[in-house]
């Protein structure tokens, strides 16, 4: 009969016994507060980290164009905290290839609840290729502005680079972003490895990560990673991921999704 009863640390302590239905009722209530006290200190470690505020989403960006294309671009990814509601954020873009080197994009990105989403901020992004072939890698140059109605304005910044060795396709990028506001330079990083299974499918791995301020990194440094998959559909291209890891500090999954769609 005693296994069965729920512990009680006021009989270790020798203060006065609570009848076990009360001290088991106790438990039950604490373990309340204590799933509580973590979604609301997930929520605010995200509205305190003035990088998270100004984060316009997570997708590896390659350096190359497609001249003349104009396509569609939507954009989903998510972050959830341990014992706390997903936070989604769904974008919707246009983008069009200048030229052979130069790619622009204008998208708006909404965050929030379920279906509770408001209009977190308006971004203009644009890629630019430095080289063409003659390394045996390609460089680019990723050019970011956001503006967010509740947060300000932020600059991103950042070589980005890809190559091919045998059938996998290799990216990594450094991104510097800087808050107008409160005038703190962020680094970040991306990266992926995806390999060729057939024309059209490719299948690997891709991961994110900030240092804190680029001069000064953070020791609550994010690193998060997982499986990544892309198709190609003809004029549509899907790819998404799941990562597992950190996201500024605390513990969290996260999942991307993007579509673009040429005409």
């Amino acid at each position: 009969m005693a296994h069965e009863l729920c512990h009680d640390p006021s009989f270790a302590l020798g203060l006065k016994r609570v009848h076990p239905r009360y001290s088991c009722q106790r438990e039950k209530h604490l373990t309340s507060c204590t799933r509580t006290l973590r979604r609301w200190c997930g929520l605010l470690l995200m509205a305190a980290s003035p990088a998270f505020a100004g984060d316009p989403g997570y997708y590896v960006v390659t350096p190359y164009s497609q001249p003349g294309l104009t396509a569609l671009d939507l954009r989903y990814w998510t972050v959830k905290f341990p014992q706390s509601t997903a936070t989604l954020w769904p974008e919707i873009g246009l983008r069009y290839g200048v030229n052979s080197r130069w790619t622009t994009e204008v998208y708006a990105s909404f965050e929030g609840e379920g279906t509770h989403q408001y209009l977190n901020g308006w971004d203009w992004q644009n890629e630019v290729l430095l080289t063409q072939g003659q390394y045996p890698f390609d460089v680019g140059l990723h050019l970011q502005a956001v503006h967010s109605p509740g947060d300000g304005n932020s600059w991103q910044w950042g070589p980005v680079l890809q190559t091919e060795l045998g059938h996998t396709q290799l990216n990594f990028n450094l991104i510097f972003e800087h808050d107008v506001s409160s005038s703190s330079t962020q680094l970040k990083y991306q990266w992926q490895a995806l390999h060729r299974l057939a024309p059209g499918w490719r299948l690997g791995l891709e991961g994110f990560g900030e240092l804190g301020n680029w001069d000064q990194w953070s020791h609550r440094q994010s690193h998060r990673a997982g499986p990544a998959l892309r198709l190609g559909l003809g004029e549509v291209e899907v790819q998404a991921a799941y990562l597992w890891g950190k996201v500024y500090g605390g513990k969290a999954d996260m999942f991307t999704a993007n579509l673009v769609w040429g005409f």
